[in-house]
């Protein structure tokens, strides 16, 4: 068991940033698989008490590291692009909302990717599933981001059977449409299937997963619809059977790492990218709210890790974010994480590997802007969290303080009773804010009256 003193030593030797680790010959690295699903709650897979069924996915965390303190941002985009470049987005223009159909923007080119960290150590590197980080500029697409090949989805959401987003194709592999029959999860799991089966034994890979599932519009199979007809409530029903239509896509994969022969050399991941959509069916227990609020129900997250021998089952109390991911990984398969912009995320394969004692994180922020409403913020450090809701001069904010460690629901403010405390992780939380950039992409609900659906959304981009 690594003492507390030892880790808190491996982590400040990775301060961020990961030292040089030990160079291995790229054929003797570890594949990385990294599943996302899209607003899954707390409490809607198996091992976490779900009425559905998600065997692959419990399969995988009774085999390895449950994480029961993993923080994603409330929302899409900012969750996305902070695993994809190990960093805060607020600090980068993408900490509030997503990247709409009628956005130009996406994550800038001036942050280095996970992709572009494993390429350059010599790994194939394949997305697989729904982008959401920039579909209007050649610079922003998968393959200018460190990725070898795409398949999916560049919008947030479309339509399951006809991949269409408000009537145009948005379904592509590298580039161009595919019109295919299908359902998007299936087509996501063999497509990932046929990927790994054809790529280049000698070297190691990396394969990233973003489901598109269980997001709306709520659509499943009429065979699952079927098997949860016994589920009153319809949206809970298409829900369930979409959960378990990802885990049988998981499932899929998983199968094929076996018959490759690869499974003790893969580390495989798999979480959320925010809380459930309470109004659309799913789940998150006990905890308060859900998808696009900063209370615990819409960014504390079911999270995995697995790893065949090297990684001992049980669980991790560690609180961690979906930006330590980077650099954690990164360190996990002995590869340099070389960025060109400093780290927020640390290194925590330590804490994973060992079950050492978990570490009391400091000054960790998080950011929405709902649909409706006032813009949100939380900061964590150690024992308390600081949740604001509203931002001034447009809002009077609303302050709420809760020890999360002793009142993990949020149902008790003890502002009121802890007001140094409270003054502390304001005025930490007021140095996050003037992070965020001067031409922050603007929040953008409706799109202006002018917009045009393009029929093909893999010819919108521009160079």
């Amino acid at each position: 068991m690594m003492k507390r003193r030892d880790l808190f030593l491996a982590v400040s030797m990775a301060g961020g940033k990961l030292a040089e680790a030990a160079q291995e010959p790229p054929s003797a690295r570890p594949n990385v698989v990294l599943f996302l699903a899209d607003d899954l709650g707390w409490k809607d897979v198996g091992y976490q008490g779900s009425e559905g069924q998600t065997p692959n996915i419990d399969r995988l965390s009774q085999q390895g590291v449950r994480f029961d303190h993993m923080y994603a941002f409330p929302l899409c985009s900012p969750t996305r692009s902070a695993l994809m470049t190990g960093r805060n987005p607020i600090r980068f223009g993408l900490g509030y909302t997503v990247v709409r159909p009628w956005s130009t923007y996406g994550l800038p080119t001036s942050e280095t990717t996970m992709a572009d960290v494993f390429k350059a150590a010599g790994y194939q590197t394949a997305a697989v599933g729904k982008w959401h980080l920039g579909h209007a500029n050649v610079a922003h697409l998968p393959r200018s981001r460190g990725f070898d090949h795409f398949y999916g989805q560049m919008n947030g959401a479309i339509d399951y059977f006809t991949h269409d987003r408000d009537g145009g194709i948005d379904w592509q592999r590298n580039g161009v449409s595919v019109r295919e029959a299908g359902y998007t999860t299936d087509l996501l799991a063999a497509e990932a299937d046929r990927w790994i089966a054809g790529r280049d034994k000698q070297r190691p890979f990396f394969l990233y997963v973003p489901w598109n599932a269980p997001h709306t519009p709520l659509q499943a199979p009429t065979d699952l619809l079927r098997k949860y007809a016994s589920i009153k409530d319809s949206k809970r029903q298409t829900y369930l059977a979409m959960v378990e239509s990802m885990d049988s896509g998981i499932g899929r994969i998983m199968r094929r790492i076996d018959q490759e022969g690869i499974a003790p050399n893969t580390l495989v991941m798999f979480l959320s990218d925010n809380g459930g959509a309470r109004g659309s069916g799913a789940n998150n227990g006990p905890l308060r709210l859900g998808k696009s609020n900063v209370f615990e129900g819409g960014m504390r997250v079911p999270a995995l890790a697995c790893w065949p021998g090297k990684l001992k089952p049980g669980t991790c109390s560690q609180v961690m974010t979906v930006y330590d991911i980077l650099p954690t990984v990164s360190n996990a398969c002995g590869i340099p994480c070389k960025t060109k912009q400093p780290l927020d995320g640390s290194n925590w394969w330590p804490a994973i590997s060992t079950g050492a004692v978990p570490v009391p994180r400091k000054n960790l922020i998080f950011s929405v802007q709902p649909d409706r409403g006032p813009r949100q913020h939380a900061l964590r450090d150690g024992p308390w969290k600081l949740v604001r809701i509203g931002q001034a001069p447009c809002d009077t904010p609303v302050e709420s303080l809760f020890q999360v460690e002793d009142d993990p629901n949020e149902q008790k403010d003890v502002l009121k009773a802890n007001p140094d405390v409270a003054s502390r992780l304001r005025r930490m939380m007021d140095e996050w804010l003037k992070l965020a950039p001067t031409g922050e992409a603007s929040y953008s609900l409706e799109p202006h009256p002018g917009w045009v659906t393009p029929k093909d959304w893999a010819k919108v981009a521009v160079e």
